[in-house]
């Protein structure tokens, strides 16, 4: 029974079981408290995350967009959005080399035999596009990396030594998402995943789990989130492999866990069909919950791609295979990172760093010289050269949540000092421009 601390939140209408050629029924969202304080709280949690909204900031600071002329759930990104994912991107593989990663490319299609093999096409075709006809061949889009990477690790005979190789993508794959569940970034079609498969000894792997734990950890770090959810996700309904190899990969993740110091529930049921996993959740600002990172083990792909390496005794083995995504889709990633930080991005994550504006056209030749230097120095800049007033240009350049101001009039350039403004703390005062390059670096560092 509801009691009176109840508000209804919304309607809105859905397709029956997602599918757009089903019945369109009504779903009315309420919500109810204890009390009184309570519903308020959980109001305004509600009315800042409709402000974070990754679909409104994403129109209005131009990072992405959505085109029905391109088609459902195919994310176009504009220069800004393109701008913050080539570093994101650029980040991802330094640090991925840095933790002695490969990394590959592999193609967007491949022959459906290849998705028969690796057991997509009776586990996961539903969520799979059509195949498509080349030359009396079916090919398929490419739903997973994981088939390519196996062909990859097959090219050579291997040994334990060798071992682990860790192969590395950005690698955009295609998924069939009903238009019903579409969701601006969080639910696409077409995406691009962040994915490694890591082949290792079977007497190191619970080594190798710990090691990709820690490395999930100080990568979402690096993006401002220290919170995480962890679940350690059991063997499903419909599975391949033996209950020995799934018993054996379950508490190899479980053993990771445990000597990692790592707070983690049970999640019954929801490995995937070849392994158990872990998956990790991180918590933004608001306190929710999202879905990104997953760590799991596989015996089976290395035997359905009869994957083998001499050991010391000159006797072939299998390999284990690790899946891994650490920040899971870039796409759905980026959208967490547009509400977390509400589009007012740190300084290194900022599509542009500091906007110079000069005062009258007199004035544009200095601004000029001191964009140049900024640029120099690495950082990315742009100048306002508009005819418009200053108080036009300066809630402007707030409004697009550019980190720094650089201003330039007669007595900047008599003193040769810049004017700063900082988004959300005002006017700084004068610099000169190393000092300001200084502080630009600092907060880098």
């Amino acid at each position: 029974m509801l009691g009176k601390n109840f508000k209804l939140l919304s309607l809105a209408g859905a397709y029956w079981k997602g599918d757009e050629h089903n019945k369109q029924l009504q779903r009315i969202y309420g919500t109810n408290y204890p009390d009184k304080k309570e519903l308020k709280a959980h109001i305004n949690r509600i009315e800042e995350a409709k402000k974070r909204d990754h679909r409104k900031l994403g129109r209005e600071l131009e990072l992405f967009n959505l085109s029905e002329d391109v088609g459902s759930g195919l994310i176009l990104w504009l220069p800004k959005g393109a701008m913050i994912r080539n570093i994101i991107e650029n980040y991802w593989r330094d640090q991925h080399i840095k933790n002695g990663y490969d990394l590959v490319y592999s193609p967007h299609v491949a022959k459906l035999n290849l998705w028969d093999k690796s057991g997509h096409t009776n586990f996961y075709s539903e969520n799979m596009f059509r195949p498509m006809d080349v030359e009396d061949v079916e090919y398929q889009l490419k739903p997973m990396n994981c088939p390519f990477h196996m062909q990859m690790y097959k090219t050579k005979i291997r040994s334990y030594r060798d071992l682990p190789i860790r192969y590395a993508e950005l690698g955009t794959v295609y998924r069939y998402e009903r238009s019903g569940v579409l969701h601006g970034l969080m639910r696409v079609r077409g995406f691009t995943q962040d994915d490694a498969h890591i082949y290792c000894h079977p007497n190191h792997l619970a080594e190798e789990i710990k090691t990709v734990l820690d490395f999930t950890k100080a990568m979402l770090g690096k993006f401002g989130f220290t919170e995480f959810e962890t679940y350690l996700s059991t063997k499903p309904e419909k599975y391949v492999g033996s209950d020995e190899n799934w018993e054996l990969a379950t508490n190899a993740l479980k053993d990771a866990l445990e000597s990692s110091g790592t707070t983690f529930e049970v999640d019954p049921g929801e490995g995937v069909f070849y392994g158990p996993k872990i998956d990790i959740k991180i918590k933004d600002v608001l306190g929710r919950s999202w879905q990104c990172s997953t760590i799991q083990v596989d015996f089976n792909l290395p035997e359905g791609f009869d994957l083998n390496f001499v050991d010391a005794d000159g006797q072939n083995y299998r390999p284990i295979t690790i899946h891994r995504a650490l920040l899971g889709s870039i796409e759905r990633f980026f959208g967490i990172l547009i509400e977390h930080y509400a589009g007012n991005f740190p300084l290194w994550l900022a599509p542009q760093q500091v906007q110079v504006i000069p005062i009258t056209d007199k004035h544009a030749d200095y601004a000029k010289q001191v964009a140049e230097q900024l640029k120099e120095n690495g950082f990315r800049v742009d100048i306002d050269f508009r005819s418009e007033k200053m108080g036009f240009k300066i809630r402007e350049a707030e409004v697009q949540k550019i980190p720094y101001m650089v201003i330039v009039g007669d007595s900047e350039i008599e003193e040769k000092t810049i004017s700063v403004r900082h988004k959300g703390d005002g006017n700084i005062g004068k610099l000169t421009l190393s000092s300001f390059i200084d502080r630009l670096t600092a907060e880098l560092d």
